[in-house]
């Protein structure tokens, strides 16, 4: 019998639900990844992070090897190139990690209504294996994150398991295809020097130092959530509780991808489209040293901390007024870790239309207070924007006063919540 394994967001060899099922089925195993220009094209496109994943493909190929398999790469539709596959091979059934996006959603369904073979969704992307079963108790699903991560905390988690150290063959003469270079998908590399390089060696090493970060091998299943849960502090575990809660958010609530959680917001804020401010803020040339460090850190290595991301998310939609939707992209471009539940959910909170909310007042971070209090030697600023300490006078003035924006942003608000 053989089996095809489609790998998309789960590029790793330990606690792999869906490998273990399909090798332990299989006399010849297909580990298939496919790109799909309708992904690498679409609105989401980004070189960094398309960069990060053939890093991570080509560590996840070398690790089959060293195991008896390896990497079928194929480019197309997967509607039609899995179809495809199946025949060549014979395969008896296809098993996959379920994700949650609309996109990953319609796909799926669209291919197991069309293979003439079994199609077996496995956990493994989040730590929790069935969000959409984590309701309130009256049934719905959870908007607020303090009672999600009690509910989530509480329940039963599946067995871990190790990588397997032996994979079935592939099936014999079958074409397995290369990995494409950056340049043969149309991409480019924007970033200067990655936070981060890909594959799952490297994400199990960051998960052992604890100094880096884990959101980009998180966001391609180099590591496992449900192992990283174990191995990690109480503030990072509730991280990925917050990434298994703004995908439940996008699961329950597809919209989400597009608009505003909270309908009073939908089309209702006078959303400034200020072209030049939008581009000082990305360049990181806004006068905030602070918001300033976060852009050039976001260019320069694909990742920015989480608290600075708030910051610049608070500055872009309160400070500039300027659309969520704005931010949302540039960062999908930009991040490595860019992961479409999380950085809808994050922009939608800080700009005070998604779920879990506050009063508008509470979300308008004043730059300046922030950088006394999370960065009050000023290392991190100096880092990314040397010319403070170097030639001061050549830093720009503020595009904004903060006291007057807020007015402004609360105003903005207010009319719409009353209007």
């Amino acid at each position: 019998m053989t089996a095809l394994l489609w790998l998309r967001r789960d590029l790793r060899l330990h606690d792999h639900p869906a490998l273990e099922a399909a090798r332990r089925e299989a006399d010849a195993l297909v580990p298939v990844f496919c790109f799909d220009d309708r992904l690498l094209h679409g609105r989401h496109a980004s070189g960094p992070r398309t960069q990060f994943l053939l890093e991570c493909l080509a560590d996840l190929d070398e690790s089959l090897r060293q195991r008896g398999s390896r990497l079928v790469v194929r480019r197309g539709r997967p509607e039609r190139e899995i179809a495809r596959l199946v025949r060549e091979t014979n395969a008896t059934a296809v098993h996959l990690s379920a994700d949650i996006s609309p996109f990953a959603r319609t796909r799926d369904t669209r291919i197991k209504n069309d293979l003439e073979v079994p199609v077996h969704e496995h956990p493994g992307t989040f730590v929790v294996d069935d969000l959409e079963a984590i309701r309130t108790t009256t049934g719905n699903p959870y908007t607020v994150f303090t009672p999600f991560y009690r509910t989530w905390s509480e329940l039963p988690r599946r067995e871990r398991h190790g990588a397997p150290r032996k994979l079935p063959p592939l099936p014999n003469h079958l074409d397995p295809g290369s990995l494409p270079s950056l340049a043969d998908l149309g991409l480019t590399q924007e970033v200067e020097d990655p936070r981060c390089h890909g594959g799952e060696r490297a994400g199990r090493k960051a998960l052992s130092d604890g100094s880096s970060p884990l959101s980009p091998y998180l966001h391609f299943g180099c590591l496992s959530p449900r192992e990283t849960e174990e191995r990690v502090s109480a503030e990072v575990r509730r991280q990925l509780c917050w990434r298994d809660f703004f995908a439940q958010v996008l699961l329950h609530h597809p919209e989400n991808a597009h608009s505003e959680y909270q309908a009073r917001y939908r089309g209702t804020i006078r959303w400034h489209r200020a072209q030049k401010r939008f581009d000082a803020w990305c360049e990181g040339c806004t006068g905030y040293p602070l918001v300033d460090a976060g852009m050039r850190q976001l260019r320069r290595e694909g990742w920015m901390h989480n608290r600075a991301r708030l910051v610049v998310g608070s500055f872009l939609t309160k400070d500039l007024g300027i659309d969520w939707r704005w931010g949302e992209r540039w960062f999908m471009r930009m991040l490595l870790d860019g992961d479409e539940a999380n950085n809808n959910g994050n922009w939608q909170w800080i700009a005070s239309v998604g779920v879990d909310p506050q009063p508008v007042s509470r979300r308008i971070l004043n730059p300046d207070l922030q950088l006394k209090k999370f960065d009050p030697d000023g290392s991190y600023v100096r880092k990314y924007v040397p010319e403070l300490s170097e030639s001061p006078n050549d830093y720009p003035q503020p595009i904004v006063d903060h006291a007057v924006a807020r007015r402004e942003a609360l105003a903005r608000y207010r009319a719409r919540h009353h209007g």
